[in-house]
This record gives structure tokens, sequence and C-alpha cells, in this order.
């Protein structure tokens, strides 16, 4: 099966603020697509439209072929949400909170122990979630997207707040989940090796997503 994310037409603002997006559209297949932008560009609010965190105000988002707000059992049952910021409820465990995950996906309570076991977290599982370091609340939610091995997958700086064995767990990941025939739309700063496993460099600018034709050297990323 193909994966696909299309946004079409999307329109948002926060509040009675300046509206982000007029007309936002954007279409990405299976594979590994890097989106870059400046700092303020969008691609944080972007990544919350895709993931259906944040509702657009106009337009619509489908997540392989499925609204995310009209049949969202069918477009979120295979979608993994990675955010920049680790906000999860501070007074959950973290078995607690994996816990939940799986109940939301309609997996096995057993995997809460594997997966547990595969991100290194054995020894943290029954701390609260305010108990932990910036960068350790990031592997939960790494963890918790790893559940149900969904095969779309939106990654907000995912290498931020990680160290190198972490970096690698990721690339790792991103790599397999390429194989699989699955996707990954990343945002971020930081390339590093996403950028070898990357079929896709797009940059948000101006409310626009546009394609790269390469990355340059200096990492500047530039418009055909």
């Amino acid at each position: 099966m193909t994966r696909s994310l299309h946004m079409e037409g999307v329109a948002f603002a926060y509040d009675d603020r300046a509206r982000i997006f007029s007309d936002l559209n954007l279409e990405v297949a299976s594979g590994v697509t890097l989106l870059s932008g400046e700092n303020g560009a969008g691609k944080t609010t972007l990544l919350k439209l895709a993931a259906g965190v944040e509702k657009p105000d106009a337009g619509r988002v489908l997540v392989n072929g499925s609204d995310l707000w009209r049949r969202e059992v069918a477009a979120r049952s295979d979608l993994a949400f990675v955010p920049q910021e680790p906000d999860v409820t501070p007074f959950a465990t973290v078995r607690e909170v994996l816990r939940l995950v799986c109940r939301l996906r309609s997996q096995p309570a057993e995997q809460v122990d594997e997966v547990l076991a595969d991100t290194d977290l054995e020894n943290l599982a029954d701390l609260s979630i305010r108990e932990l370091s910036r960068g350790q609340r990031r592997r939960v939610l790494l963890a918790a997207a790893w559940i149900g091995t969904p095969r779309t997958a939106i990654l907000d700086e995912p290498l931020d707040a990680m160290d190198e064995h972490w970096r690698s767990r990721i690339h790792e990941w991103v790599e397999a989940l390429r194989e699989a025939g699955g996707l990954a739309l990343v945002a971020t700063h930081e390339t590093g090796s996403l950028a070898e496993l990357a079929d896709r460099f797009l940059v948000l600018r101006d409310g626009e997503v546009r394609e790269l034709d390469s990355l340059p050297q200096d990492t500047t990323w530039r418009t055909p």
C-alpha cells in the first residue's frame, strides 16, 4: 500500500491572530520528505495540521485517502506524530502513557513491555513524566510512536535533545519505515544522516511549500 498525505486549500489562524496559512497545498507520498524553513515560518503548525492536532479553518487534510476530520478512525489508525515539545500529562507514569496509546491503537497491552525494552525505558517505566528530563520525555513520545508499527510518521525536529545513540536509533527507525514503504514527513534544522534517507526536500516560505532540487553543502536550503 502506498502511503499518502494531502493538504488541500488549507487555511489556519490561531484565534484572532494573523492568518498563518491562506491556501496551503501539499502532497507527500511514501518515502522520506524533509521540510525546512526559517524560525516562525509555520513548520510546527503545518505538522500539527497534518497530524490532526490542529483543525484547519478551511480546506482538508487526507491521510492515506481518508479525511482527518470526517473519517478520523481510518485516517489516524496508521498515523504517528512526534512533536518537538514533549507535552505529556505530567502526573502519569511512562508505563501508563504507553498503555493508553496501546488502547487507543487497539494494540495488546503486552506491547508496552516490548516497547519499553526496545527504547531503553525500562528503568524509567514507573516514573511520572514530570520527573523526566526533556530528552527522556521525547524518548517516551518516540516509544509511543512505535506502538503498532504505524507506516505514516510526522516528526517535528526528531533529533532535538537527543544524544548520538538516539540520533542513530531515529535514523534506523526512519530507514526501516522507508524500506517498508512507509511515509515520513520530517521538519528539521539538523539534517545530518536524515538527508541521506530523504527522497524529497521541501521548504516552507511565506505560507507556501516549495520543492527543493537538492540540499546544498552549506545546509542553506534553496529553491530551484
